[in-house]
């Protein structure tokens, strides 16, 4: 059988034993997976060690299947391949080699040899589309690994911490948990039920915490809240939303206050709602609280940190703006209208967003776990805020999808309720001074990079 050949090299500011470490960690697949492919992790033994096995679950064309692979030829420090055992190709063979270029830089290449099922029959008219599918990928999982070793490398010779976080299944506690474990860093869930994997048990709606279960963790990362965009807004949903967030904070911070050995940082999620409806007004942490739901809901929220705070915790209210990731929140929402071509201005499109790729986000919270002049408001966005017309037209040439179909806000209130002024008609201005001012380096400071990453729509490929 004559097997068809992929390739493609990238260079990495790190070494090369910290690069074949990263990949060795629990959490990389899982950081180098392209949220575009409808894949699931069905199974997972071992990393990359030959012998060590990964089971996806996923869609070829409108069927769902599964694809079974084994890890072959490893070689400590250099190499390491997987080969499909069961699955939608006759034949795959994935070998990833490093090789050092310095004493802080390294190459990795990517080689793949397949066939296609059917052979002769099917290699002529699908190879170009794979091929093509596979410079995605590729750009892709190379631009993750890049990012997220410079991050890294930034705090190389810093003890690895260990690292406790709530919200873990969220959109953004699960690409924090793969970015800092493939860091060297221990993570431990928090969640409300007991889970297969471990963690710490605890019932804010009760009260209930073990503060024994807290001792040891150099680091807290709290994100759990209701989603405040699930459902219509009632008088019963906005008390869920702002309990959700003022209980289980008020509870956390309470107990890692009392704790003999308490943690060195507390990362306490916020929003940017903190600064209300502000026209266009530039906001920074500097500024003041606005009105309304949301700001009095931010406010609350970040009051009840405030005992982990005076017990001599470095606390960080991060306060996030829109988050842009596949994995819900408002992009995956939008992008089915944009794609259909539905996709337009929603109210006058003149109302800022302030928004920040998911990788920012975990970015972010890294870079306040580590950077001890982080403490207090920091604003989580990118520096480049767009009005809604701005962003818009960039996601729509992002997709190849005219944007003629606006919302009036009459309509947006009347689907949405209350919910529409405050998530779709609201304009806030924000820039991130308190990341900026400690330098932190954002990977997509612009809207139309930060899309064509998310959806595998990179230039030139």
């Amino acid at each position: 059988m004559k097997y068809r050949q992929f390739s493609r090299t990238c260079s990495v500011d790190a070494s090369g034993p910290e690069l074949f470490a990263w990949h060795a960690r629990p959490g990389a697949f899982q950081r180098l997976l392209p949220p575009w492919e409808s894949a699931e992790i069905i199974e997972q033994k071992g990393t990359i060690r030959d012998g060590d096995k990964l089971v996806l679950q996923m869609k070829v064309g409108p069927l769902k299947q599964r694809w079974v692979a084994e890890h072959v030829d490893y070689i400590e420090g250099h190499q390491f391949a997987d080969k499909q055992t069961s699955g939608p190709f006759a034949h795959w063979e994935h070998f990833h080699q490093i090789q050092a270029a310095g004493p802080e830089s390294s190459k990795l290449t990517d080689r793949i040899e397949y066939a296609l099922p059917l052979g002769a029959v099917t290699q002529p008219l699908l190879n170009g589309s794979v091929q093509r599918r596979l410079s995605r990928m590729f750009a892709y999982r190379h631009r993750v690994t890049q990012d997220d070793l410079a991050a890294h490398h930034r705090y190389i010779g810093r003890a690895p911490l260990r690292v406790l976080v709530t919200g873990s299944g969220g959109l953004i506690g699960s690409s924090l948990i793969p970015m800092l474990t493939t860091g060297g860093h221990t993570v431990a869930r928090m969640t409300r039920t007991q889970s297969k994997r471990g963690g710490i048990r605890w019932d804010p709606d009760a009260g209930e915490i073990d503060p024994s279960a807290l001792e040891g963790f150099d680091a807290v990362v709290h994100l759990a809240g209701e989603n405040i965009a699930g459902g219509r807004w009632n008088e019963e949903r906005k008390r869920r939303i702002l309990e959700s967030r003022t209980k289980g904070t008020s509870l956390l911070a309470g107990a890692l206050a009392k704790l003999k050995n308490p943690p060195k940082v507390f990362a306490c999620a916020s929003a940017i709602g903190f600064y209300g409806n502000r026209g266009d007004e530039t906001l920074d942490e500097r500024s003041p609280a606005g009105e309304g739901y949301l700001a009095d809901v931010c406010k609350q929220w970040e009051a009840a940190a405030e005992p982990a705070r005076a017990a001599g915790i470095r606390t960080v209210n991060m306060r996030f703006g829109i988050v842009l990731g596949m994995g819900g929140g408002a992009l995956a929402k939008m992008l089915t209208p944009f794609k259909l071509g539905a996709g337009g201005n929603l109210g006058s499109g003149k109302q800022w967003m302030s928004w920040v790729a998911l990788d920012d986000a975990v970015g972010a919270i890294h870079h306040a776990l580590f950077n001890e002049a982080l403490t207090g408001p920091m604003n989580v966005v990118a520096p480049t805020p767009v009005t809604n017309a701005e962003f818009t037209k960039t996601l729509g040439r992002v997709v190849a999808r005219p944007t003629i179909f606006p919302m009036p806000a009459f309509a947006a209130r009347l689907a949405l309720g209350e919910m529409a002024d405050a998530l779709l008609l609201a304009s806030t201005r924000v820039l991130p001074q308190a990341l900026q001012l400690t330098d932190y380096r954002f990977r997509f400071p612009t809207l139309e990079e930060a899309l064509r990453h998310l959806l595998g729509r990179m230039k030139n490929i």
